[in-house]
């Protein structure tokens, strides 16, 4: 398993309150198919910050396009694959 650093930058305030229920319910089921390492909110507002485990940028980008949050227009995304170090 890869991991993949996924930047979801505020774009619209307004819908971001909007769609955070969707987003968390897609994020949850995320977690509990085993895709996500880590997640959480910038304490600033910048947006959000969410690290999926997944064998590839590809696979990982396909579900970030159907996050809430990027379907809305709430949020835009970046994604870096990510080398964890211990």
């Amino acid at each position: 398993m890869k991991y993949f650093a996924v930047f979801l930058p505020m774009k619209d305030e307004e819908k971001s309150k909007k769609y955070r229920p969707e987003h968390l319910t897609f994020l949850q089921e995320k977690l509990e198919s085993g895709y996500i390492f880590a997640k959480g909110p910038f304490v600033d507002g910048a947006g959000g910050l969410v690290i999926y485990q997944a064998e590839s940028l590809e696979q990982v980008e396909t579900m970030v396009k159907n996050d809430p949050y990027v379907v809305t227009g709430a949020r835009s995304y970046d994604i870096h694959e990510w080398g964890m170090t211990q």
